[in-house]
């Protein structure tokens, strides 16, 4: 295998790649000439990620793994269904959209993530771990086909997979799971001994002895538990398979990941049995280029390479992600009684400081969102002051929880809430649109949205304070920079801020969270009254009573779905009081987001000034 030490920065000659469009030309190929397939694929993936920015290690690790699979099976009538999507981007090339991998993430382009309307090879559309085996058993189900599903070794956490495991164990249908595990370097148990036995136990000779003495000892039940027990301590001694034949599969491997050659005899021995079966492989997330094996956890993802050329742009503030991580370190020197607790989300939500300084008060429960929530009720019961760190997009997984272990206990929980609103280039399944609408309707909880840096500080101190449940939701990206307080100052709940009002202004505009910067434009356009709501639960209605009795028209706008969202809170307490004033609201309308940024993103949903401003004097006309 070739090792790289750079991205390319033109692109390279790859002979033998150029000759696949589809994964029928792959199997073209002689098998002495997969490796340096697989070398021209891993350089090719190099220099376009370098070109684009996107998720990374987790497809430089499973080059081998796409291109054996390819090989073997017939895609797309047998179904290859791929966990969470970091790792598609091979299958991408070798699936006809090699020409395309240079609109990866931009508008208009490839999905970064696999996405049934993009190609007939994408089979189930992901962004969300856990769900592959889930979707591969439910289409081996309904279409009696081959399925199978390659899951990584976190993805595997979350119990949505062990469910579907326990499921398939017991219908017993043609699945093959592929338990990508690239959590540690290949050990001892990895090597020719290891690989042999997978081979061995895959092969259809071992599976007939297997399968006919089951059959032979039916009528002998003793005989039967004791040559069931024999064969899994056998087997255990040397893979750690046993709970996945407690399962009901035939568990084979651990075997090495990036051996191409063995990976294929593997699957053409599994190709031939029934049943459902779990194929071990051990990977290293990114393989074959130097700089992603040292630190794979820094080469997740990358931006795309800088043009030496171009002006940089310079971010006035912090991102918020470090923001909160500030004020958690700095409110755990003098509170022993917070316990901060992510799933699986330590680098991207700021807590690497904390983790370091206070290993004893830090808990990454890896993905299992669920389990985080209820986790962290737990620790409430007992005193303790949890904070939980999580993505607007995967909050989502945890709504039952939230309510049910949470809100209806009136728990002392802050959940920070980070990736907010739009996120960009990751497109739909990673948007924080939701939030605010799903979370308004639970009793007890306060929802905080902090306007800049300033006020992320100072709202996290307000939530932490309150004694129940509280929210703080926050953006992607960087703030206006503000500086952060010196102190733990708090916020009255519910308080809002006026930026700016005046008795004689016929609109009135409320601003919610990341919205206050295009708020300030439109308002110093149409010389509108500005409010930063700061709260969405609960309303400053003092506030609300004060702009309607003063102006025309209020204005709402937020970086959440308009159906069910701050501005429809407005709505409805204005009619609740039946205050006569006319309203708008601005906010993502009814279609998930397309691929692109953010400012792109925000285009597509009208919310820019000049859109906006053409609307409000629309409706301030009408009758």
């Amino acid at each position: 295998m070739k090792v790289f030490d750079s991205i390319p920065d033109k692109c390279p000659e790859t002979p033998l790649l150029d000759r696949v469009n589809s994964p029928s030309d792959l199997k073209q190929l002689k098998e002495n000439q997969l490796e340096e397939f697989c070398n021209e694929l891993r350089e090719f993936l190099l220099y376009t990620v370098g070109q684009t920015g996107g998720h990374f290690g987790a497809g430089l690790g499973v080059v081998e793994l796409t291109v054996a699979l390819h090989y073997v099976f017939d895609s797309p009538k047998d179904k290859i269904v791929w966990d969470v999507g970091h790792q598609t981007y091979p299958h991408k090339i070798i699936t006809g959209r090699k020409s395309l991998m240079s609109s990866m993430r931009q508008k208009d382009g490839l999905h970064p993530f696999p996405s049934r309307e993009e190609s007939i090879f994408d089979t189930f559309g992901v962004g969300h771990s856990s769900t592959s085996i889930s979707a591969a058993l439910g289409m081996t189900v309904g279409s009696n086909e081959k399925a199978i599903a390659v899951i990584g070794d976190g993805a595997l956490t979350a119990g949505m997979a062990f469910e579907a495991l326990s499921h398939s164990g017991n219908l017993n249908k043609d699945l093959l799971v592929i338990l990508n595990d690239n959590n540690m370097s290949i050990s001892k148990n990895i090597g020719g001994l290891s690989n042999y036995l997978a081979r061995i136990w895959s092969s259809r000779w071992y599976t007939q002895i297997r399968e006919g003495g089951k059959m032979a000892l039916r009528l002998i039940p003793s005989a039967r538990k004791f040559a069931s027990k024999a064969e899994e301590h056998i087997k255990g001694m040397v893979a750690p398979g046993t709970l996945f034949e407690e399962l009901g599969f035939n568990y084979v491997g651990p075997m090495d990941g990036h051996n191409v050659k063995e990976i294929i005899r593997t699957l053409r021995n599994l190709n031939d049995t029934s049943g459902p079966k779990l194929l071990h492989l051990i990977t290293k997330k990114g393989k074959g280029f130097k700089p992603a094996e040292v630190d794979p956890i820094g080469f997740h993802a990358i931006t795309k390479m800088e043009n030496p050329n171009a002006s940089k742009k310079k971010n006035v503030g912090m991102k918020y992600s470090d923001v909160f991580g500030s004020w958690l370190t700095s409110k755990a020197n003098v509170d022993p009684s917070l316990i901060a607790i992510t799933p699986a989300m330590k680098e991207g939500s700021g807590m690497v400081e904390f983790a370091d300084k206070f290993p004893s008060r830090f808990y990454d429960v890896a993905i299992a969102e669920q389990h985080a929530m209820t986790f962290a009720a737990g620790l409430a019961c007992e005193g303790k002051k949890p904070v939980l760190a999580i993505y607007s997009t995967f909050l989502q997984r945890a709504y039952d929880q939230l309510i049910h272990d949470v809100a209806i206990q009136n728990l002392d929980l802050l959940i920070a809430i980070d990736r907010a609103g739009l996120v960009g280039e990751d497109g739909a399944t990673h948007s924080g649109i939701f939030d605010l609408s799903f979370m308004r309707c639970i009793p007890n909880l306060i929802i905080m949205t902090p306007s800049s840096e300033e006020e992320c500080w100072r709202l996290l101190e307000t939530g932490y304070k309150f004694e129940g449940p509280a929210a703080v939701r926050y953006p992607k990206g960087f703030g206006l920079g503000t500086d952060l307080p010196t102190e733990f100052e708090e916020i009255e709940i519910g308080k809002s801020k006026e930026i700016k009002f005046s008795e004689i202004n016929k609109i009135s505009i409320l601003s919610f969270g990341s919205m206050l910067s295009l708020s300030d434009e439109i308002s110093k356009d149409l010389d509108a009254n500005l409010i930063d709501m700061r709260f969405v639960k609960p309303l400053d209605t003092s506030c609300i009573i004060k702009c309607a009795n003063h102006s025309e028209l209020i204005v709402t706008l937020e970086d959440n779905v308009v159906a069910g969202g701050a501005g429809s809170a407005i709505n409805e307490f204005i009619a609740e009081e039946n205050i006569k004033v006319k309203t708008i609201n601005f906010g993502i309308s009814d279609h998930f987001p397309s691929i692109g940024g953010i400012s792109e993103q925000r285009k597509d949903y009208q919310l820019d000034k000049d859109k906006i401003v053409k609307k409000i004097k629309e409706r301030l006309s009408k009758k």
